[in-house]
Protein backbone atom coordinates (compact mmCIF):
# COMPACT_ATOMS: atom_id res chain seq x y z
CA UNK A 1 0.00 0.00 0.00
CA UNK A 2 1.42 3.37 -0.90
CA UNK A 3 1.80 6.39 1.76
CA UNK A 4 -1.37 7.85 1.86
CA UNK A 5 -0.74 10.65 3.86
CA UNK A 6 -2.31 11.45 6.91
CA UNK A 7 -5.77 10.00 7.42
CA UNK A 8 -7.37 11.88 10.91
CA UNK A 9 -7.26 14.80 12.75
CA UNK A 10 -8.15 14.92 16.75
CA UNK A 11 -8.14 17.47 19.31
CA UNK A 12 -8.76 16.18 23.32
CA UNK A 13 -11.18 18.48 24.93
CA UNK A 14 -10.90 16.25 28.03
CA UNK A 15 -9.77 13.04 28.80
CA UNK A 16 -10.19 12.45 32.12
CA UNK A 17 -12.87 10.15 33.83
CA UNK A 18 -14.13 12.16 36.84
CA UNK A 19 -14.77 13.08 39.32
CA UNK A 20 -13.02 16.70 37.70
CA UNK A 21 -15.27 18.15 35.87
CA UNK A 22 -13.02 19.90 34.07
CA UNK A 23 -11.52 17.09 32.27
CA UNK A 24 -14.30 14.67 31.15
CA UNK A 25 -14.51 12.41 28.14
CA UNK A 26 -14.65 14.86 24.70
CA UNK A 27 -12.80 14.82 21.23
CA UNK A 28 -12.92 16.51 17.87
CA UNK A 29 -12.39 14.51 15.15
CA UNK A 30 -11.90 15.27 11.20
CA UNK A 31 -10.33 13.83 8.28
CA UNK A 32 -6.48 15.16 8.01
CA UNK A 33 -6.57 17.64 4.66
CA UNK A 34 -10.08 19.13 5.84
CA UNK A 35 -10.25 22.35 7.52
CA UNK A 36 -12.01 23.13 11.01
CA UNK A 37 -15.05 24.59 8.96
CA UNK A 38 -17.46 22.81 5.77
CA UNK A 39 -19.47 20.11 8.20
CA UNK A 40 -16.01 18.09 8.76
CA UNK A 41 -15.90 18.46 12.68
CA UNK A 42 -17.42 15.31 14.63
CA UNK A 43 -17.86 15.21 18.73
CA UNK A 44 -16.47 12.16 19.89
CA UNK A 45 -17.69 12.17 23.04
CA UNK A 46 -19.00 15.53 25.11
CA UNK A 47 -18.53 15.20 28.17
CA UNK A 48 -16.67 18.64 28.81
CA UNK A 49 -17.45 21.00 26.51
CA UNK A 50 -17.25 24.57 25.14
CA UNK A 51 -15.96 25.85 28.90
CA UNK A 52 -12.66 23.44 28.49
CA UNK A 53 -12.12 24.19 25.22
CA UNK A 54 -11.99 28.01 25.81
CA UNK A 55 -9.84 27.60 28.62
CA UNK A 56 -7.33 25.73 26.22
CA UNK A 57 -7.56 28.00 23.80
CA UNK A 58 -6.25 30.53 26.16
CA UNK A 59 -2.92 29.13 26.36
CA UNK A 60 -2.90 28.12 22.67
CA UNK A 61 -4.96 30.28 20.51
CA UNK A 62 -3.66 28.57 17.41
CA UNK A 63 -4.49 25.20 18.56
CA UNK A 64 -7.18 25.34 15.50
CA UNK A 65 -4.48 27.29 13.05
CA UNK A 66 -5.99 30.67 11.89
CA UNK A 67 -9.28 31.51 10.16
CA UNK A 68 -8.27 32.48 6.37
CA UNK A 69 -10.77 34.30 6.22
CA UNK A 70 -10.73 37.43 9.01
CA UNK A 71 -6.85 36.02 9.38
CA UNK A 72 -7.50 35.72 13.33
CA UNK A 73 -7.44 32.67 15.39
CA UNK A 74 -10.97 30.49 15.76
CA UNK A 75 -12.58 30.83 19.54
CA UNK A 76 -14.10 27.49 20.72
CA UNK A 77 -17.74 28.63 20.05
CA UNK A 78 -16.46 28.53 16.65
CA UNK A 79 -15.25 25.97 16.67
CA UNK A 80 -18.09 23.87 17.86
CA UNK A 81 -21.02 26.00 15.44
CA UNK A 82 -18.80 24.03 13.04
CA UNK A 83 -19.18 20.58 14.53
CA UNK A 84 -22.70 19.06 12.89
CA UNK A 85 -22.85 15.57 14.79
CA UNK A 86 -22.00 14.15 18.20
CA UNK A 87 -20.91 10.16 18.50
CA UNK A 88 -21.34 9.32 21.75
CA UNK A 89 -20.58 5.68 23.27
CA UNK A 90 -23.40 5.57 26.06
CA UNK A 91 -25.17 8.17 28.06
CA UNK A 92 -23.46 8.47 31.51
CA UNK A 93 -22.49 11.50 32.38
CA UNK A 94 -19.15 12.52 32.12
CA UNK A 95 -19.65 11.22 28.41
CA UNK A 96 -23.05 14.00 27.22
CA UNK A 97 -22.41 16.67 30.14
CA UNK A 98 -21.29 18.94 27.62
CA UNK A 99 -23.85 17.98 24.85
CA UNK A 100 -26.83 18.85 27.27
CA UNK A 101 -25.73 21.92 28.36
CA UNK A 102 -24.81 23.83 25.11
CA UNK A 103 -27.56 22.08 23.39
CA UNK A 104 -29.30 25.48 23.21
CA UNK A 105 -26.22 27.76 22.55
CA UNK A 106 -24.29 26.65 19.86
CA UNK A 107 -26.67 27.53 16.80
CA UNK A 108 -27.46 24.80 14.01
CA UNK A 109 -29.25 21.50 14.05
CA UNK A 110 -26.74 18.87 15.24
CA UNK A 111 -27.07 14.96 14.78
CA UNK A 112 -26.52 12.74 17.85
CA UNK A 113 -25.13 9.20 16.53
CA UNK A 114 -25.21 6.36 19.28
CA UNK A 115 -26.73 3.20 19.84
CA UNK A 116 -30.69 3.14 20.63
CA UNK A 117 -30.12 2.54 24.05
CA UNK A 118 -28.03 5.36 24.34
CA UNK A 119 -30.57 7.34 22.77
CA UNK A 120 -33.56 6.22 25.25
CA UNK A 121 -31.25 7.29 27.98
CA UNK A 122 -30.89 10.85 26.37
CA UNK A 123 -34.60 10.66 25.62
CA UNK A 124 -34.97 10.77 29.07
CA UNK A 125 -32.70 13.61 29.84
CA UNK A 126 -34.48 16.35 27.47
CA UNK A 127 -37.76 15.17 28.08
CA UNK A 128 -38.70 18.73 29.77
CA UNK A 129 -37.82 18.13 33.12
CA UNK A 130 -34.26 17.72 33.58
CA UNK A 131 -33.35 19.75 30.88
CA UNK A 132 -35.54 21.28 28.13
CA UNK A 133 -36.66 19.14 25.04
CA UNK A 134 -34.12 20.72 22.88
CA UNK A 135 -33.91 16.62 21.26
CA UNK A 136 -36.16 14.83 18.87
CA UNK A 137 -36.11 12.15 16.20
CA UNK A 138 -37.43 14.49 13.71
CA UNK A 139 -35.45 16.74 11.62
CA UNK A 140 -38.82 19.02 10.93
CA UNK A 141 -38.96 19.40 14.91
CA UNK A 142 -38.86 23.28 15.18
CA UNK A 143 -37.43 22.61 18.45
CA UNK A 144 -34.95 20.47 17.97
CA UNK A 145 -31.32 21.67 18.12
CA UNK A 146 -30.14 17.90 18.53
CA UNK A 147 -31.65 15.19 16.41
CA UNK A 148 -31.59 11.58 17.10
CA UNK A 149 -29.60 9.30 14.63
CA UNK A 150 -29.61 5.38 15.64
CA UNK A 151 -26.35 3.72 14.68
CA UNK A 152 -26.95 0.06 12.42
CA UNK A 153 -26.74 -3.01 14.43
CA UNK A 154 -25.18 -5.14 11.30
CA UNK A 155 -21.88 -3.78 11.43
CA UNK A 156 -22.10 -2.07 8.77
CA UNK A 157 -20.82 1.61 8.05
CA UNK A 158 -22.22 4.79 8.39
CA UNK A 159 -21.28 7.87 6.64
CA UNK A 160 -21.10 10.82 9.32
CA UNK A 161 -19.96 13.21 7.08
CA UNK A 162 -18.49 12.92 3.36
CA UNK A 163 -15.02 12.14 4.94
CA UNK A 164 -15.69 9.53 8.22
CA UNK A 165 -17.26 6.45 8.31
CA UNK A 166 -18.25 4.64 11.50
CA UNK A 167 -19.12 1.08 12.79
CA UNK A 168 -20.32 0.30 16.20
CA UNK A 169 -20.22 -2.74 17.94
CA UNK A 170 -21.06 -2.95 21.72
CA UNK A 171 -18.84 -3.51 24.90
CA UNK A 172 -20.30 -4.10 27.83
CA UNK A 173 -19.26 -1.72 30.86
CA UNK A 174 -20.67 -3.83 34.14
CA UNK A 175 -24.17 -4.27 35.64
CA UNK A 176 -26.84 -1.48 36.71
CA UNK A 177 -27.96 -1.58 40.55
CA UNK A 178 -30.78 -4.07 39.12
CA UNK A 179 -28.25 -6.73 37.96
CA UNK A 180 -29.16 -5.77 34.51
CA UNK A 181 -25.92 -5.34 32.08
CA UNK A 182 -25.11 -2.18 30.81
CA UNK A 183 -23.79 -1.23 27.11
CA UNK A 184 -21.08 0.91 25.80
CA UNK A 185 -20.07 1.13 22.33
CA UNK A 186 -16.92 0.61 20.77
CA UNK A 187 -16.19 2.63 16.98
CA UNK A 188 -14.36 1.86 14.07
CA UNK A 189 -13.84 5.00 12.45
CA UNK A 190 -12.68 4.93 8.77
CA UNK A 191 -11.64 8.11 6.55
CA UNK A 192 -13.38 7.29 3.57
CA UNK A 193 -10.59 8.54 0.97
CA UNK A 194 -7.43 6.12 2.12
CA UNK A 195 -9.14 3.78 4.48
CA UNK A 196 -7.03 3.77 7.36
CA UNK A 197 -9.16 3.33 10.62
CA UNK A 198 -8.96 4.21 14.52
CA UNK A 199 -10.69 1.85 16.80
CA UNK A 200 -12.03 3.79 19.59
CA UNK A 201 -13.94 2.40 23.00
CA UNK A 202 -16.24 4.04 25.82
CA UNK A 203 -15.70 2.18 28.83
CA UNK A 204 -15.17 -1.15 29.04
CA UNK A 205 -14.90 -3.99 31.66
CA UNK A 206 -12.70 -6.79 31.27
CA UNK A 207 -14.24 -9.93 29.80
CA UNK A 208 -12.29 -12.23 32.39
CA UNK A 209 -14.80 -11.06 34.81
CA UNK A 210 -17.88 -9.99 33.03
CA UNK A 211 -20.89 -11.10 33.31
CA UNK A 212 -21.81 -10.57 29.35
CA UNK A 213 -17.98 -10.96 27.47
CA UNK A 214 -17.92 -8.99 24.41
CA UNK A 215 -14.58 -7.25 23.84
CA UNK A 216 -13.73 -10.43 22.34
CA UNK A 217 -15.72 -9.94 19.17
CA UNK A 218 -14.09 -6.38 18.96
CA UNK A 219 -10.83 -7.78 18.87
CA UNK A 220 -11.81 -10.87 16.32
CA UNK A 221 -12.85 -7.88 14.13
CA UNK A 222 -9.60 -5.61 14.58
CA UNK A 223 -7.60 -7.69 14.16
CA UNK A 224 -7.47 -8.92 10.36
CA UNK A 225 -7.23 -4.87 9.80
CA UNK A 226 -3.63 -4.74 12.58
CA UNK A 227 -1.80 -2.78 11.31
CA UNK A 228 -2.01 -2.17 7.56
CA UNK A 229 -5.54 -0.31 7.80
CA UNK A 230 -5.77 0.12 11.37
CA UNK A 231 -2.87 0.62 13.92
CA UNK A 232 -4.10 2.93 16.57
CA UNK A 233 -6.35 2.06 19.55
CA UNK A 234 -8.05 4.68 21.94
CA UNK A 235 -9.23 2.57 25.17
CA UNK A 236 -9.55 3.42 28.50
CA UNK A 237 -7.86 2.63 31.75
CA UNK A 238 -9.46 4.15 35.14
CA UNK A 239 -7.90 2.58 37.66
CA UNK A 240 -3.78 2.29 38.85
CA UNK A 241 -3.08 -2.05 39.36
CA UNK A 242 -3.88 -2.24 42.62
CA UNK A 243 -7.39 -1.37 42.38
CA UNK A 244 -9.15 -4.82 43.33
CA UNK A 245 -11.83 -6.24 40.62
CA UNK A 246 -14.85 -6.22 42.97
CA UNK A 247 -14.20 -1.70 42.40
CA UNK A 248 -13.38 -1.64 38.85
CA UNK A 249 -17.35 -0.83 38.64
CA UNK A 250 -17.33 -1.58 34.84
CA UNK A 251 -13.66 -0.05 34.06
CA UNK A 252 -10.06 -1.51 33.10
CA UNK A 253 -6.83 -1.76 35.39
CA UNK A 254 -3.57 -2.10 33.54
CA UNK A 255 -3.44 -5.61 34.74
CA UNK A 256 -6.83 -6.07 32.83
CA UNK A 257 -6.23 -4.20 30.15
CA UNK A 258 -2.93 -5.53 29.26
CA UNK A 259 -4.51 -9.08 29.53
CA UNK A 260 -6.98 -7.85 26.97
CA UNK A 261 -4.26 -7.08 24.30
CA UNK A 262 -3.02 -10.27 24.63
CA UNK A 263 -6.12 -11.93 23.66
CA UNK A 264 -6.23 -9.36 20.86
CA UNK A 265 -2.55 -10.52 19.86
CA UNK A 266 -4.05 -14.13 20.11
CA UNK A 267 -6.42 -12.99 17.16
CA UNK A 268 -4.07 -11.39 15.41
CA UNK A 269 -1.38 -14.41 15.86
CA UNK A 270 -5.22 -16.66 14.48
CA UNK A 271 -5.21 -14.60 11.77
CA UNK A 272 -1.48 -14.84 10.49
CA UNK A 273 -1.41 -18.89 11.22
CA UNK A 274 -5.04 -19.97 9.97
CA UNK A 275 -5.98 -20.90 12.95
CA UNK A 276 -10.05 -21.31 14.02
CA UNK A 277 -8.97 -21.65 17.86
CA UNK A 278 -6.55 -20.99 19.93
CA UNK A 279 -5.42 -20.47 23.53
CA UNK A 280 -2.83 -18.71 25.52
CA UNK A 281 -0.50 -20.82 27.31
CA UNK A 282 0.36 -18.70 30.44
CA UNK A 283 1.94 -21.10 32.47
CA UNK A 284 2.24 -25.02 32.62
CA UNK A 285 -1.73 -25.90 33.66
CA UNK A 286 -2.80 -22.49 32.72
CA UNK A 287 -4.42 -20.56 29.87
CA UNK A 288 -5.22 -17.38 28.88
CA UNK A 289 -8.67 -15.22 28.26
CA UNK A 290 -9.42 -17.02 24.65
CA UNK A 291 -10.16 -20.13 26.85
CA UNK A 292 -13.18 -18.78 28.64
CA UNK A 293 -15.67 -19.62 26.08
CA UNK A 294 -14.25 -22.68 25.22
CA UNK A 295 -13.70 -24.61 27.52
CA UNK A 296 -15.47 -27.84 25.86
CA UNK A 297 -13.60 -27.02 22.39
CA UNK A 298 -10.41 -28.57 21.47
CA UNK A 299 -7.59 -25.24 21.13
CA UNK A 300 -4.66 -25.30 19.60
CA UNK A 301 -1.88 -24.06 22.76
CA UNK A 302 -0.03 -21.05 21.85
CA UNK A 303 2.57 -19.86 23.77
CA UNK A 304 2.81 -16.03 25.46
CA UNK A 305 6.67 -16.95 23.51
CA UNK A 306 4.62 -16.86 20.36
CA UNK A 307 2.94 -13.82 20.71
CA UNK A 308 6.26 -11.86 21.36
CA UNK A 309 5.68 -8.77 18.71
CA UNK A 310 2.24 -9.08 17.51
CA UNK A 311 1.15 -5.66 18.03
CA UNK A 312 4.39 -4.33 16.47
CA UNK A 313 2.95 -0.87 15.21
CA UNK A 314 0.00 -0.29 17.13
CA UNK A 315 -0.59 2.36 19.29
CA UNK A 316 -2.45 2.15 22.20
CA UNK A 317 -3.84 5.69 23.73
CA UNK A 318 -4.67 5.26 27.28
CA UNK A 319 -7.51 7.73 28.49
CA UNK A 320 -10.33 8.18 30.95
CA UNK A 321 -8.16 7.70 34.09
CA UNK A 322 -10.02 8.89 37.78
CA UNK A 323 -8.74 11.61 39.25
CA UNK A 324 -6.16 11.22 42.12
CA UNK A 325 -8.65 12.95 44.33
CA UNK A 326 -6.76 11.85 48.16
CA UNK A 327 -3.63 12.68 46.39
CA UNK A 328 -1.94 9.69 46.92
CA UNK A 329 0.60 9.70 44.17
CA UNK A 330 3.23 12.72 43.68
CA UNK A 331 2.59 12.88 39.95
CA UNK A 332 -0.47 12.28 37.23
CA UNK A 333 -2.79 9.86 37.96
CA UNK A 334 -2.60 8.93 33.86
CA UNK A 335 1.07 9.04 33.75
CA UNK A 336 1.43 6.28 36.48
CA UNK A 337 -0.93 4.30 34.93
CA UNK A 338 0.63 4.56 31.79
CA UNK A 339 3.58 3.67 33.32
CA UNK A 340 2.09 0.62 34.41
CA UNK A 341 0.79 -0.37 31.21
CA UNK A 342 4.15 0.19 29.67
CA UNK A 343 5.87 -2.01 31.78
CA UNK A 344 3.45 -4.85 31.75
CA UNK A 345 3.45 -4.69 27.43
CA UNK A 346 6.95 -4.75 27.91
CA UNK A 347 6.89 -7.36 30.44
CA UNK A 348 4.91 -9.46 27.94
CA UNK A 349 7.24 -8.47 24.21
CA UNK A 350 3.73 -7.24 22.87
CA UNK A 351 5.07 -4.52 20.92
CA UNK A 352 2.51 -2.19 21.39
CA UNK A 353 3.55 1.79 22.01
CA UNK A 354 1.69 3.31 24.55
CA UNK A 355 0.44 7.13 24.98
CA UNK A 356 -1.16 8.44 27.84
CA UNK A 357 -3.53 11.21 26.20
CA UNK A 358 -3.27 14.60 27.60
CA UNK A 359 -6.43 17.41 27.56
CA UNK A 360 -5.59 19.95 24.73
CA UNK A 361 -3.34 17.33 22.81
CA UNK A 362 -3.62 17.28 19.11
CA UNK A 363 -3.01 14.25 17.33
CA UNK A 364 -1.98 13.97 13.81
CA UNK A 365 -1.94 10.78 11.93
CA UNK A 366 0.63 9.52 9.69
CA UNK A 367 0.89 6.59 7.36
CA UNK A 368 4.69 6.42 7.94
CA UNK A 369 6.64 5.14 11.11
CA UNK A 370 7.28 8.08 13.06
CA UNK A 371 9.25 8.88 16.91
CA UNK A 372 6.30 9.69 19.68
CA UNK A 373 6.81 13.09 21.18
CA UNK A 374 5.96 12.91 24.97
CA UNK A 375 3.39 15.66 24.75
CA UNK A 376 1.92 18.10 22.11
CA UNK A 377 1.59 17.16 18.61
CA UNK A 378 0.96 13.12 18.81
CA UNK A 379 1.22 11.36 15.98
CA UNK A 380 -1.23 8.16 15.16
CA UNK A 381 1.60 5.38 14.08
CA UNK A 382 0.59 3.68 11.09
CA UNK A 383 3.48 1.60 10.09
CA UNK A 384 4.55 2.22 5.82
CA UNK A 385 3.73 -0.78 3.65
Amino acid sequence: MADQGPSFDMVVIGCGGGPFETNLSAYLVKASGSNWEKDSVIGLEAGSGIGALETIMKSDPELFGVNGETGKPYTAAQIFSYMKCYLITHSHLDHVNGLVLSAGSMGGQKLIHARKQTIKDLEVIFADRLWPKLASHKKEDANAMLVYSPLPTDRGYLNLNRDISVCSMPVTHGLTKTGSVYESATYFLRNNATEQEVLFFGDVEPDSISSKPQTINVWKAAAPKIPHTLASIFIECSWTSDRPDNLLFGHLNPMHLVDELVALALEIYKVKNDLQSASVVIAEGGTGPDTRARKKKKFNPVSLESLRGMLDGVTVYIMHCKSDVGGKYDGPISQVIGAEVRALVEKKGLGAGIVVLEQGTRIREFCSLTLIPHIADVPFLVPEI
